[in-house]
């Protein structure tokens, strides 16, 4: 704006003859003072003299020291990467932390869940020992004994032997041993013992022998004037065991093989008077 104001007033003027000399002398030292002014203004404000203060501060992260030729680095970077490296260090050892307190709450939790098993499979009705090893000799022949035991929802009268199917039961698998727990009868020749509701002295082995599906169920489905008809399929999940032993009751002596007891004469005399 002062360049603009004083070349008005010189082309004023120098084409003005009216005005005297003394005037003219006068306006030209008034116009020539602010061009004074303006050199000896000092020579930081030129951008040669300081490049790296005109440019943006996201152009230049360097400061220059105006006593010193060096470059110093800004303060402001060198707070920010210390603040960085804290935060990557407090991560870290966060991290540990929660490693080393995540382990035993892991080895709580796997203990919960094994002990939640064990739980719903005695609801059930059995526990499981472990698997069936080739030494094991679990099969017996067969004695005159038999239980009553309840497996779930259903009831079944076994013998060692016999070979039942279940609804399948989750926490086992194929050859391992067994022990049915909720016995609710037992019988021998020379026994009978019954629970009230159970037999806790009295247990029956079995073996998983394969988990099975039952034959398919068609379930039909229809909704009168509704033009709605529904056929669908279903095969029930059944485990089959094999009961290799009834324990807790007594059981008479088996006779050797190839023999066969003796009638005394005086049974053998009286059933034939009868007859």
């Amino acid at each position: 704006m002062a360049s603009r104001r004083c070349f008005t007033t010189l082309t004023r003027l120098s084409f003005n003859p009216l005005f005297s000399k003394s005037n003219s002398l006068h306006s030209l030292k008034s116009l020539t003072s602010p061009f004074r002014s303006l050199q000896c203004l000092p020579d930081t404000l030129s951008p040669e003299s300081h490049p790296h203060s005109f440019l943006p501060r996201y152009f230049s992260s360097r400061t220059q020291n105006p006593k010193s030729p060096k470059i110093i680095e800004n303060d402001d970077d060198n707070e920010d990467d210390d603040d960085d490296d804290d935060d990557e260090e407090d991560y870290t050892s966060g991290e540990e932390e929660r490693e080393v307190s995540n382990e035993p709450s892991n080895l709580a939790d796997r203990s919960y869940f094994v002990e939640d098993k064990i739980e719903e499979a005695a609801h059930i009705g059995y526990k499981v020992i472990g698997p069936l090893l080739p030494t094991d000799r679990v099969f017996k022949p067969y004695e005159p004994a038999f239980a009553v035991v309840q497996v779930g929802s259903h009831q079944f009268k076994v013998s060692n032997g016999d070979c039942i199917y279940v609804e399948k039961l989750k926490y086992c698998e194929v050859n391992d041993k067994l022990i049915l727990s909720k016995v609710l009868m037992a019988g021998s020749p020379t026994q009978t013992m019954i629970g009230r509701p159970i037999l806790p002295e009295v247990a029956v082995h079995a073996v998983v022998e394969e988990h099975a599906l039952d034959a398919k169920v068609i379930i039909f489905k229809k909704k009168r004037r509704k033009n709605y008809r529904r056929t669908k399929g279903h095969r029930q999940e059944l485990t089959r065991l094999r009961i290799t032993d009834v324990e807790g009751i007594e059981k008479p002596e088996a006779p050797p093989v190839g023999k066969t007891p003796k009638l005394s004469a005086k049974k053998v005399e009286k059933v034939a008077m009868d007859a």
